[in-house]
This record gives C-alpha cells, sequence and structure tokens, in this order.
C-alpha cells in the first residue's frame, strides 16, 4: 500500500499564499535592512507585518482554530512554515517565530480555560510576546535542565520564585513569561520542576541585559531575566506541580521540528540565490553552473535539501499520531541544523566574493542558521540521547533473547 505524503488541497492553497506574502511584502524589508529586525522597525514592524499576514489570510497557521489560527498538525504545518522561512522576517509575520509558535503549541495542550483565555488567546492573536524562561547560567539548567536552579517555594496563596535566566529569547517586550523553577529535589534530580505563567509587570520580574549573540532576525533579543522573590499565585501553575520537565516534551520536540521547517526556507533561498548565480556567472571558458565542483555543492545541497524534508515528515508524522518522537525529533534536529548550515555554506561558496558580501542574503543567513546546531539541544546531545536509545534497545532485545 502506497504512503501517502501530499498534503490537504487547502494546506497546500495556503503555503502557496504564504508563498506569495513572503516574496512579495517581507523580503523586501528584510533585503532593506540586512536581516535586523531591530533596525526594520522591531515592534512596530511585528505589528505592521501580522496586521497585512491577517489579511493575505496566513495569520497564525498553528494556532487553535478558536483563538483564530487555522488549526494546522505538525505535518500539514511543514510546507506553510519552509514558506514563512525563506524569509528571515517570515515567521515574525505569520505569528510562528521562536518562542510564540512553540508557547502557543503548549499553552494549547497544558493550561486550563482561565489561561487559555488570559495567555494564549492574546497571544495567538499576536496582541503580545512570550518568553520561555529555562536556561541558566551555569551551573544551572542548559543543556542538562536536571541542572535546574531557580527554586520556587510555597509562600502564602502561591509561590515565591527566585533564580536567574540567560539567553532567554523575546524577553525584551515580552508580554508574560512561562518560568521553569524547580518545586522539589535539588540541582542534578531529573524530576521536581514546575511551570509557572507570570505577567511581565509582576513586581519581582527583571529582565537584564541582552547578551550580544550572532543573530539579528528574533525580536526581544536573548536576554538576561531575574526572578527576585518574585509572587505569584496558585493559579499561575501550568499544568501540575513537580510535572514541569514531562510538560517541556510537549513543547520540545514540536517546537524543534518547526525550528527545521523554518530553517529549511532559509536554506532553500540560499540555495535558490546560489543556483541563480552560477546559471548565469561565466568563468573558465563555461558558465560555472557547467563545472564539476560547482555541480557536486549544488548536487549535494539538493540531497541535504531532501534528505532533511524526508526526516522531519518521518518526525511529524509520529507526532501527529501523538507519539513522544524523542529520537526521531533528535535525530531530524541534528541531521536538520547541520545539512542547513552546510547548504549555506556551500551557497557562499559558490557565489563567491558577493557570497560573504551584503549584496545577497547568503552571510546573513549564515549568521543566522549557525546557532541552530546550539539550542534546542546541542548536536552532541542529540548524539548521545539517540546513541544511548540504540543501546538500551539492544540490551532489551538481548534480554528478551534469553
Amino acid at each position: 500500500m502506497a504512503i501517502d505524503l501530499s498534503q490537504p488541497p487547502e494546506v497546500q492553497r495556503l503555503a502557496e499564499r504564504t508563498r506569495a506574502f513572503i516574496r512579495d511584502r517581507v523580503l523586501p524589508l528584510e533585503d532593506a535592512h540586512d536581516g535586523d529586525i531591530t533596525a526594520a522597525g522591531g515592534e512596530a514592524l511585528r505589528v505592521d507585518l501580522q496586521r497585512e499576514a491577517r489579511a493575505a489570510g496566513v495569520f497564525a497557521p498553528h494556532a487553535p482554530i478558536e483563538f483564530g489560527g487555522h488549526g494546522l498538525g505538525m505535518s500539514d504545518r511543514a510546507p506553510v512554515f519552509e514558506e514563512a522561512g525563506y524569509s528571515l522576517f517570515g515567521p515574525t509575520a505569520l505569528n510562528i517565530a521562536a518562542p510564540d509558535e512553540g508557547n502557543v503549541h503548549m499553552l494549547a495542550h497544558i493550561a486550563d480555560p482561565e489561561q487559555k483565555q488570559q495567555y494564549l488567546a492574546p497571544l495567538a492573536r499576536g496582541e503580545v510576546r512570550s518568553a520561555f524562561a529555562m536556561t541558566e547560567p551555569a551551573p544551572g539548567a542548559g543543556s542538562d535542565p536536571s541542572a535546574l536552579a531557580t527554586r520556587a517555594v510555597r509562600a502564602e496563596g502561591g509561590w515565591r520564585i527566585t533564580g536567574h535566566k540567560w539567553f532567554i529569547t523575546g524577553a525584551d517586550g515580552a508580554g508574560f513569561f512561562i518560568i521553569m523553577a524547580r518545586t522539589s529535589g535539588e540541582p542534578g534530580d531529573r524530576g521536581g520542576a514546575t511551570m509557572f505563567l507570570a505577567p511581565a509587570d509582576t513586581p519581582g520580574l527583571r529582565v537584564g541585559r541582552h547578551i550580544d549573540t550572532l543573530d539579528r532576525s528574533m525580536l526581544g533579543g536573548h536576554c538576561e531575566v531575574f526572578f527576585e522573590d518574585l509572587l505569584v499565585p496558585d493559579s499561575a501553575v501550568l499544568g501540575a506541580v513537580d510535572r514541569g520537565f514531562e510538560y517541556a516534551q510537549v513543547r520540545l520536540g514540536p517546537a524543534r521540528m518547526t525550528h527545521v521547517m523554518r530553517w529549511l526556507g532559509a536554506a532553500r533561498r540560499g540555495h535558490d540565490v546560489a543556483v541563480d548565480r552560477v546559471a548565469q556567472r561565466r568563468g573558465f571558458g563555461s558558465r560555472l553552473g557547467d563545472l564539476g565542483m560547482i555541480q557536486q555543492m549544488i548536487a549535494d545541497n539538493e540531497i541535504d535539501i531532501a534528505a532533511t524534508r524526508a526526516l522531519l515528515t518521518r518526525a511529524c508524522w509520529e507526532l501527529d499520531r501523538g507519539e513522544s518522537a524523542a529520537n526521531a525529533t533528535s535525530i531530524a534536529k541534528t541531521f536538520a541544523a547541520e545539512a542547513i548550515f552546510r547548504i549555506i555554506d556551500r551557497s557562499m561558496q559558490m557565489c563567491g566574493g558577493l557570497g560573504v558580501a551584503a549584496d545577497l542574503p547568503l552571510a546573513r543567513l549564515s549568521r543566522e542558521v549557525r546557532p541552530f546546531r546550539i539550542y534546542d539541544g546541542p548536536s552532541e546531545v542529540h548524539r548521545w540521547a539517540i546513541a544511548k536509545r540504540a543501546v538500551s534497545a539492544a540490551e532489551r532485545a538481548h534480554r528478551d533473547a534469553e
């Protein structure tokens, strides 16, 4: 029986509308400002682009229908998010940029009805932005989330949170924060985390400095955030107490795959630019595109694009079936993060001097996609997890055979 890999007609139409919107409206703005969203207008640009995305019928493809979105599942998001990612500003325009997109997904699955009205509804409509406060300076939580050091303790009427986070994407200007804090156990314990919701203006919540990073396309930067005896009510608990690490998986697997979708769009743009260039540029007596070394780079890019899509398709299929998809998402994320960088790097090489100049988008695409090999889990951590699962499976098979 053949496997049907096609998307429903309505998803195909949404992807086509997204493609047109990105090329007609968003790409010119990105090019005019070298992919720097703050220089392009920051929050005002987001509001304007999202208003236009609504008018074009492409806004919030991932959000639940009852909150104004299209309600797409993971597999159906892939072609739409890829088209949005063709521009660095595209995800912001469609309200599918990190961390808001992942927070919409998690709130839709975990939040209670009151929390959905207070937090999910305005986030899905683009009325506010959000931040997910997990990562901490050493020796706190980073690649190893069990090192979580931010602490929440019982207080009269709620919880008091104390801790220091950093690399919190979108923190500057966020309307609310989802805070991961330890409610039991000690750093190094695998359990004992709880998620809390807090409006940004809650006393005791302070956004610190922007950490200067390679990328320039994520609104709100990557900031330090301080919780200084932050008091939140019991109603601020997202889900159940001590189940925060479990709930984080609801967000992390899908968020890794939507990152792949978006950055695959960026890689496709880089590849398209390079192929167009070598199809026209002549040197050494022929078109560059007829030279064997150039053809190898083109072919390797095509292979990396196809392989990334294939791994993404498998992982999204598992997620849509309600599976954890931990191994599939680790494999897809690790391969894609490295393949996407290879695609951009080859594209730069094919374009020679222009590849590292602002005349083409390749240099800025390179600076934007390089961090993907680190955030959402470094490639090395994912490889460790993949190998650990493989060894565990072999051990189980050996025991079963005895």
